[in-house]
């Protein structure tokens, strides 16, 4: 299921953006991404999400900003003193100038930047769990918006289900005609074969109508996708973010088109046969969306 969520926080040296985004998905998929020097996080991330979502592939991005504009910058003095020396050395060795004080201070390191007083443990075990607190807040905040979108789903789901529910109804209906058309064609068929052949007994002819109607019976289907539908019913209803069924209409799905295309191997009649296919597509469009579902 789709969905989007952005927290922020911040202390007193720095500031911080939780945002999390997730997108339909059969499996749960997580990509994490969090700042260098932040990974010890990137594991619990992964945990919370996994308790909380079963499906979709969700994307978790921290982002961290110094309150600082600028750090201040300082002069590395041992670097710059063996510089010195060096060039000392190589001036009297070959006689060539002296560098400007602006050529030494180019060299890379002999400017650096202030690192501040690096934080204690105490320190960086506050701001954990300081970021863990925004997280907390972002992934409340994805599931709610997961959730609104599975309600307007919800909707759709039970459109799709009264459709095969209708169906099923309209195959019920031919069925019951399906019986005397198979009896029909074999009588027209038995004619033509009794003009080459010895007349069949009275009951040798119930036994092979017995068995054409027993082949074309669809009545054990029906019987079947009724009880599936009744199931999606429930599921629909029971879907919660603590109860997800996703998976549940998954397996549901296969079951309906397993049915469906048993219906329609049975049939010897064309609406029927139609009837069946419109089944076989209403199912799918039911599949389509149950993959959207936690």
């Amino acid at each position: 299921m789709t969905g989007y969520a952005r927290a922020q926080g911040s202390d007193e040296r720095r500031r911080w953006v939780w945002e999390a985004r997730s997108v339909n998905g059969r499996n749960l998929e997580i990509r994490c991404r969090v700042p260098q020097g932040f990974d010890r996080l990137e594991n619990p991330a992964r945990a919370a999400i996994g308790t909380r979502m079963k499906r979709g592939n969700v994307s978790l991005t921290l982002t961290i900003a110094s309150e600082q504009q600028s750090k201040p910058l300082r002069i590395n003095r041992a670097l710059l003193a063996e510089l010195a020396g060096l060039v000392e050395e190589v001036r009297k060795g070959t006689g060539a100038a002296a560098p400007t004080a602006d050529g030494l201070l180019r060299v890379r390191g002999v400017i650096e930047e202030e690192d501040g007083a690096e934080e204690n443990e105490e320190a960086m075990a506050a701001l954990d769990r300081a970021l863990s607190g925004t997280l907390d807040e972002v992934l409340k905040a994805l599931v709610a918006a997961r959730a609104a979108e599975g309600r307007a789903l919800s909707a759709v789901i039970d459109r799709h289900i009264g459709e095969i529910e209708e169906l099923c109804k309209r195959a019920a209906d031919r069925a019951s005609a399906q019986i005397g058309t198979v009896r029909a064609r074999f009588e027209s068929q038995l004619a033509e074969l009794l003009e080459r052949a010895p007349s069949l007994s009275e009951e040798r002819f119930a036994q092979e109508v017995a068995l054409l109607v027993g082949k074309a019976d669809v009545r054990e289907e029906l019987d079947r996708l009724a009880a599936h539908i009744a199931q999606a019913h429930t599921l629909l209803a029971d879907a919660r973010p603590d109860n997800p069924v996703g998976r549940k209409f998954d397996f549901l799905c296969q079951e309906f088109n397993r049915e469906a295309n048993t219906l329609c191997s049975k049939s010897a009649d064309i609406e029927l046969t139609r009837i069946g296919i419109d089944l076989k597509g209403a199912i799918e469009r039911l599949r389509e969306q149950v993959q959207n579902v936690e």
